[in-house]
């Protein structure tokens, strides 16, 4: 997150990934987690329109997301990727995932 941001943008803090998932999931959120899965969507291929209401799930670079978490997730979204690198940091990925998004 940027510096102050915590200052203008409502967030909450959770114990764990699940428990916010959780409640998301209790609020109609669907899930979608960014990750590199069988049977995930790719990027450019998925319509936002089709879920109302979604709160995305990113992981870090080295471990992902994990298992669970994809498991409970409604949708998996994996970014187009080529050549010998299948990792992206944090920050590029959800800037890449977040203006698909828009402009879709």
């Amino acid at each position: 997150t940027a510096l102050g941001a915590t200052e203008t943008v409502t967030w909450k803090h959770f114990a764990t990934t699940g428990d916010a998932i959780a409640e998301l999931k209790k609020n109609g959120c669907k899930i979608i987690s960014i990750e590199q899965a069988e049977n995930a969507i790719m990027l450019n291929e998925f319509n936002p329109a089709t879920v109302e209401k979604f709160a995305i799930v990113f992981g870090n670079e080295v471990e992902g997301v994990s298992q669970e978490i994809i498991s409970t997730s409604d949708i998996v979204i994996e970014i187009p990727q080529y050549g010998m690198k299948h990792s992206l940091n944090i920050s590029v990925a959800a800037a890449i995932v977040l203006w698909e998004m828009v402009r879709s």
